[in-house]
Formats: C-alpha cells, sequence, structure tokens
C-alpha cells in the first residue's frame, strides 16, 4: 500500500534528485508547470484554500468550479484526486502536522469515493524552494513518507517541489510556482494568483497564526463555505508587533523572507490588527457558537447565510 510512480513503490531512501532521474517523466512535468504564466483567477465558482486549511469537492458540484490557494514559499499545496469519482481535494501544508493532515485528506477523498469500484488515487505535489533552512526539503521527505504510509496505494503524478520548484537571482533563491489551481470537472492543475482570497480572510489567517490545526472549510453536499467557530487567545505582544517596521516584520514572521511576495507584510498586519480587535472570538466572533457559513450566489460570488445571524 505505497507511495508510487508509474506503478513502482518509490525507494524513499533516496534523495528526490535520484528519483527525479529515474522518473524523468516527473521532471517534464515539472518544467511544463513552472513555464506556465500565472492565470489571474477571479471568485466566480472559486473556493480559496488559505495555509492549514483543505476542501475537497466532485465534479458534481453545482457552486465551485476552482479550488485554489498560493503565497506558498517554503509551505506545499497538496492535491488530492480519485480517478474514478472525481472526488478532488486542496490543501496548504506548512509542515505543522504534516502525518495526521496527510490521514485527514486521505479520509476526505474517500468518503466521496467508497462506493466507485474502478479509478486511483493520485496526488500533486507543488511548492517550495532551496530555502537556507532546508525547511522545503523536510516538508518533501515528509510529505512523501505520510502517502507511503497510506493503506490506500496513492498515484505520484506531479512533483514540482523544492528544487524543481527553484530559481536563482543573485545569489538569492526563489520559488518559481506560488499558487495553483485545480479545475475540479476537468482535473486540470495550473499556475494561477487570485485577487480574491475570502470571504473572511482576515478571521480565517488570525486562526492559523494562532496554531491552528488543518481545518476542512467546506461541505460539499451542502454547498457551503463553513469557518469557524474558532477559539484563540489575545495574541502575545500584539501591540509589540504593529509597532515594528516592515523588515522587523518580515525578518521575524515568515520562514523565508527574501523570497514572500509583495503583499506579505500587509497581509500579516491585517492579521495582528483584527487579532487586536478580537482578543476573544467566542464574544465578538461567534457567540452562539456556530460557524459562519457561505453559499454561491447566481453571479457565484459567496454570500453569508442569513440564518447565522438569526
Amino acid at each position: 500500500m505505497p507511495l508510487l510512480i508509474n506503478g513502482e513503490r518509490i525507494d524513499l531512501a533516496q534523495p528526490p534528485g535520484d528519483m527525479i532521474r529515474t522518473h524523468p517523466h516527473l521532471e517534464e512535468k515539472a518544467r511544463v508547470l513552472r513555464s506556465q504564466p500565472a492565470q489571474t483567477v477571479g471568485p466566480k465558482g472559486l473556493l480559496y484554500i488559505q495555509q492549514r486549511e483543505f476542501a475537497v469537492t466532485t465534479p458534481k458540484d453545482g457552486s465551485v468550479s476552482i479550488l485554489g490557494s498560493e503565497d506558498a514559499t517554503t509551505c506545499h499545496l497538496v492535491v488530492l484526486r480519485h480517478t474514478g469519482s472525481g472526488a478532488t481535494c486542496l490543501t496548504h501544508c506548512d509542515g505543522s502536522d504534516t502525518q495526521a493532515e496527510v490521514s485527514l485528506i486521505m479520509s476526505a477523498v474517500k468518503s466521496f469515493s467508497n462506493t466507485t469500484e474502478c479509478g486511483r488515487l493520485e496526488v500533486h505535489l507543488v511548492g517550495g524552494f532551496n530555502d537556507d533552512r532546508q525547511l522545503s526539503q523536510k516538508l518533501t521527505n515528509q510529505l512523501l513518507r505520510a502517502f507511503d504510509l497510506q493503506q490506500d496505494d496513492v498515484h505520484l503524478v506531479t512533483f514540482c517541489v523544492t528544487e524543481l520548484n527553484d530559481r536563482e537571482e543573485k545569489d538569492n533563491h526563489f520559488p518559481i510556482v506560488y499558487g495553483i489551481a485545480v479545475n475540479v470537472k476537468t482535473a486540470e492543475i495550473f499556475h494561477a494568483t487570485f485577487p480574491d482570497k475570502g470571504p473572511d480572510e482576515d478571521l480565517r489567517s488570525a486562526y492559523m497564526l494562532t496554531g491552528a490545526n488543518m481545518t476542512n472549510i467546506y461541505d460539499a453536499k451542502t454547498e457551503q463555505l463553513h469557518i469557524g467557530p474558532y477559539f484563540w487567545r489575545p495574541f502575545p505582544h500584539v501591540d509589540f508587533w504593529l509597532e515594528q517596521d516592515d523588515k522587523q516584520i518580515l525578518q521575524n514572521l515568515s520562514t523565508s523572507p527574501l523570497a514572500e511576495p509583495p503583499h506579505f507584510v500587509s497581509h500579516i498586519r491585517a492579521t495582528l490588527i483584527f487579532l487586536k480587535e478580537h482578543p476573544f472570538p467566542a464574544r465578538s466572533l461567534f457567540p452562539d457558537r456556530k460557524p459562519r457559513r457561505y453559499k454561491k450566489t447566481g453571479e457565484g460570488l459567496w454570500e453569508r447565510e442569513c440564518s447565522d445571524t438569526l
């Protein structure tokens, strides 16, 4: 029940570079993905996944046709799909608890695929680069081992991670692909960027910054996005961090300061401001202990369900 390439079990004792040389089609597929210009994906039909979130749906979904995520530097973006049912999961992993997270997304995809006799589980890994602290390499290895430990066969189809997603400029290393989208209906995976990362972008980022576990944010059966209920303690030294200049925030709150996208600091500031405004989310955000639910409108945009406010 291992991780397979072309039907053969991967030898995890060998470095990923050797694995690629043994299976050159993976390197070619990574090259094709790297060479794509990033497509701008609008909010219509999109479900955006933030760090430590995942969502799974099927081609039958009438609301969501695209799963997407970006801003991955040392993080990895993982697409897991069952070719029979078309059940597709996208998650944004940062190495916080990789083995548990892989088990979680495996269960989620299989829950939509139990009645399907034909088909197989395929995984696509994208993200990371040759960072100084080798966090990307560590996460790549964690993901390979976690999938290799699953009871079901999993077929590695895309491997555009770490050294295969790296570019060098003036002795500094950067990722090439920061974000991807997967078309749930066609199974196409492509290089993408997302102007709209909502809804509740600051709330979801605040939960992650306070130490969240991997969270499923979507119910494909009801076609509802559900956020929370989330709870955290007042963020330590939030005023101190808000007083710091951009350089200090970048150096201290990023795993890879030189490689972050331009909006990283403004995003972190917005999240810190949100945490300052909501030190006790049980009171201000989730007084009824119920999630904030959203459904797509006829125009394909998220709209909060009115029943949440009753």
